[in-house]
């Protein structure tokens, strides 16, 4: 039984992230669909769970690699994004978070030292701000 699988899947892509993204998703939606309570809504449940099952079927090995490093691309612009703001969150109490008007590059500086004048340490802009 398990050769004729290993046989079938010979030269197919298999699994990766994204499709496991696609499963979790159909997932949801069922759980979703569920409380919701109106049954035509559960063809969108099928929709990821179809394109999942065509990716892990697939022989076009090079395009659905290239589809999961664009998923992945994009899920770790998220993450990154949602890192921030937690890191954001957890030094608010110490620390004040400033844009330079120049790089808009993102500065953290010490709360309660006053008016001073802060150096932008990627592009060297001088400008006042109150902590």
């Amino acid at each position: 039984m398990m050769y004729r699988l290993r046989k079938f899947m010979e030269g197919r892509y298999g699994a990766d992230q994204l499709a496991l993204a696609l499963l979790v998703t159909a997932v949801v939606l069922s759980v979703a669909v569920r409380l919701i309570g109106i049954p035509y809504l559960v063809v969108i449940v099928y929709i990821p769970l179809g394109i999942c099952i065509f990716r892990m079927l697939s022989k076009n090995i090079r395009r659905r690699s290239m589809e999961n490093y664009k998923y992945l691309m994009l899920a770790n612009r998220v993450r990154a994004w949602f890192g921030r703001i937690r890191r954001r969150i957890a030094g608010s109490k110490t620390h004040r978070f400033f844009r330079c008007p120049s790089c808009r590059a993102e500065l953290r500086l010490p709360k309660g030292k006053g008016k001073i004048l802060i150096t932008c340490p990627k592009c060297r802009h001088e400008f006042m701000r109150k902590t």
